[in-house]
């Protein structure tokens, strides 16, 4: 059995369920403490992010990584195409979508962390975190807070890049038709976009889904709204509705 070894809040660890998923590949979702994962991570890969795949004889960490690795090995709906440009035009929407990552976090973080449900998230919902809430609530706050650069200046630089990134990417999607962002079909392009991008939509059955948008705090909920009305938006969304079919749950393990 493969194994994804994950933050479930993490919107790199979903572009990594994705991949798993597009490819159909069982496997179990399993949840690290987050600063107390880098020894294995580490120990294992040299690395110290997750996501983190356990697969036979192989440890793979980095959603990109993960899935050239499973591309390479599993060449079934592949990610990538063939085409010397096609894959190209990929791996540069892929790297655009790492950024778009960073500074998603970032902004969101900004707003968020003080948000209940956040916490909760990131807590889980049982194992060592949730039996040591009372202390590990604010330890992980901290630790995000000093790890991501939560800033408010910090915030607000990376808002304005993210709306760079933004507009680079809808200007390839219509350029592609405003169908997919490479060729004629779903490829790691897009599940790279939509997966970085998701926590600024909350498409439905991801950890960003939320019952009542009108409780987001008010910067996100108007950049939201702006983002829907635009290719862009509606794009992400309508790639998770027609495309992510889930076969884990998020909430891991």
């Amino acid at each position: 059995m493969r194994t994804l070894y994950q933050f479930p809040l993490s919107h790199y660890c979903e572009k990594a369920r994705w991949l798993l998923d597009h490819k159909e590949l069982d496997y179990a979702a399993k949840n690290l403490i987050p600063g107390l994962h880098r020894p294995l991570a580490r120990f294992k890969t040299s690395k110290n992010t997750l996501p983190m795949l356990h697969d036979g004889k192989n440890w793979i960490a980095d959603s990109t990584e993960i899935a050239f690795y499973l591309d390479g090995i599993y060449p079934e709906q592949p990610y990538l195409r063939r085409e010397p440009e096609f894959r190209a035009q990929a791996i540069e929407l892929d790297q655009i979508a790492s950024q778009i990552g960073v500074h998603v976090r970032r902004w969101m973080y900004l707003y968020l962390l003080d948000e209940p449900d956040t916490m909760e998230i990131m807590l889980g919902e049982k194992g060592f975190l949730r039996m040591t809430e009372r202390f590990s609530k604010p330890f992980i706050k901290k630790g995000v807070i000093r790890l991501y650069g939560i800033y408010p200046k910090k915030a607000e630089a990376s808002k304005q890049k993210l709306d760079a990134l933004i507009n680079q990417v809808e200007q390839k999607l219509i350029a592609n038709g405003g169908r997919y962002l490479v060729s004629d079909r779903l490829g790691l392009a897009d599940i790279a976009v939509c997966a970085l991008s998701a926590p600024l939509f909350g498409p439905q059955g991801t950890p960003w889904e939320i019952d009542e948008p009108a409780r987001l705090p008010e910067p996100i909920r108007i950049y939201r709204q702006e983002l829907l009305d635009r290719p862009f938006g509606q794009y992400v969304m309508r790639i998770y509705q027609n495309e992510r079919h889930a076969r884990v749950d998020w909430r891991g393990i």
